[in-house]
């Protein structure tokens, strides 16, 4: 098969990773737009004509499906993408909920969905996991840390300071959403923070779940083709990827 995964930028190569650790895919193109990154401070129609864009570049692919990496695109132009797609279209939002629902038995558990302002906003999480019959959910926009990850700034006292800033008062979780592509990459740090007891909830291992279920995947690719595209700087994207992914 034959994948697009479209991030606003680079965070998305997260969720690749998860597709090479899972080996599901014979080729991958990334398209980031670094260009306008980010996307969670923007307004709803922005960011679906930006989500509508991506479509547009993927159709120079033949694909067998996209891969909406970037959580606050899936929560607001998800819709929209597909209905102009020739491929299916999963977004990570959705596999997000469903896989805390896989992972927590208990209802009544204490769900924290971290995420940027836009994907707080939208609610998207909290319609699917009330969907799914959690109630005891907290959300809390984080938006701080996308420019501390593009740092490279994977622990110590600046990020230490931020984790005070924003979780002070915040209870302790049984299960945190990485709700941003950015997320996984500071989750040692965060799982420390919180606690071994407290679960995390990574997109890119939610996706490739919620594929698994989908799909039956025959055989492993375990030297898949892949392609980067950027809207700005692509060599920084290309360079970042080689680091991030070990390639």
């Amino acid at each position: 098969m034959k994948v697009g995964v479209f991030d606003s930028g680079i965070g998305g190569l997260t969720v690749v990773k998860s597709l090479l650790e899972h080996q599901l895919f014979e080729e991958i193109i990334y398209y980031g737009d670094t260009a306008r990154v980010p996307y969670g401070i923007k307004d709803k129609n922005t960011i679906i004509r930006y989500g509508l864009e991506a479509v547009e570049f993927f159709k120079n692919f033949e694909l067998d499906l996209i891969i909406v990496a970037c959580n606050t695109v899936s929560a607001y132009a998800l819709n929209e993408m597909r209905e102009i797609s020739s491929c299916p279209i999963y977004g990570v939002v959705e596999a997000g909920a469903m896989a805390a629902s896989n992972t927590l038995e208990d209802k009544n558990a204490n769900i924290l969905v971290l995420g940027t302002k836009a994907t707080i906003k939208s609610k998207a999480y909290e319609l699917r996991l009330h969907s799914l019959g959690f109630k005891n959910l907290q959300t809390k926009a984080t938006g701080l840390f996308v420019p501390i990850v593009e740092e490279e700034i994977y622990d110590g006292p600046i990020l230490q300071s931020t984790f005070t800033h924003y979780f002070k008062e915040i209870t302790s979780p049984d299960a945190v959403i990485l709700g941003c592509t950015h997320f996984p990459l500071i989750s040692d740090a965060l799982q420390n923070y919180f606690g071994e007891d407290t679960k995390l909830i990574h997109s890119g291992e939610a996706i490739v779940e919620y594929l698994e279920n989908e799909f039956t995947f025959k055989e492993k690719f375990d030297n898949p083709k892949m392609k980067f595209f950027a809207s700005e700087n692509p060599d920084a994207l290309k360079a970042l990827a080689k680091k991030w992914l070990d390639s």
